[in-house]
C-alpha cells in the first residue's frame, strides 16, 4: 500500500471571503491526513499514545505548498501522504490534495513537510524507532526505497 488516502468534505470554516479554501487551511488538510494515518494503519489511540506516553512528537522543520486550482465549500476532497525521504531522525512527506468529482480528479494543492522525529521531554531529534519507520516506508511510491542515513 504504496500511498494513504484521507477522504473529506470542504468545511464552511474552511473557506475566506473569496469563497475559496484559506491557503494555510492546507497545512491543515495536511496535518489531518497524517494524524488519520497513525489511526487508520496502527489503531485509533496511536498517535495520543505516541505524543503522551512515549513522548515522541514530529514537529514540523519545514513546509511547503504549491496551490494549483481553488476548493470550495462543501467540494469532496482527498488528501494524499507519500514518502519523499527518511533520514535517520527526520522523515520528508509529499502531499496533495485534490478535488474529487464522480471519476474525475482535479490536484489543488501539493506540497511537503519535513519532521524531526523529537523526544519532547528533551525536545531533541532521536532515532526514529522501527515500527514508524516501517509505517512511512509503507507509503513509500518505490518498494524498494529504503530509509537514507
Amino acid at each position: 500500500m504504496p500511498a494513504f488516502r484521507f477522504p473529506f468534505v470542504v468545511r464552511f470554516a474552511d473557506v475566506d471571503h473569496a469563497g475559496i479554501v484559506y491557503y494555510p487551511v492546507f497545512f491543515d488538510y495536511f496535518h489531518i491526513a497524517f494524524e488519520e494515518l497513525f489511526r487508520q494503519r496502527i489503531g485509533a489511540a496511536a498517535y495520543l499514545k505516541l505524543l503522551d506516553q512515549d513522548k515522541i512528537g514530529f514537529p514540523a522543520v519545514r513546509a511547503e505548498c504549491d496551490y494549483k486550482s481553488p476548493l470550495r465549500f462543501a467540494d469532496a476532497a482527498e488528501t494524499e501522504i507519500t514518502l519523499k525521504r527518511m533520514g535517520s531522525k527526520s522523515v520528508s512527506l509529499a502531499y496533495s490534495v485534490t478535488k474529487v468529482e464522480g471519476e474525475s480528479r482535479t490536484l489543488c494543492a501539493s506540497g511537503s513537510v519535513i519532521c524531526a522525529v523529537t523526544d519532547l521531554r528533551a525536545f531533541r531529534a532521536i532515532k526514529i524507532p522501527e515500527e514508524l519507520r516501517l509505517l512511512f516506508l509503507e507509503l513509500s511510491e518505490s518498494s524498494g526505497l529504503k530509509g537514507e542515513g
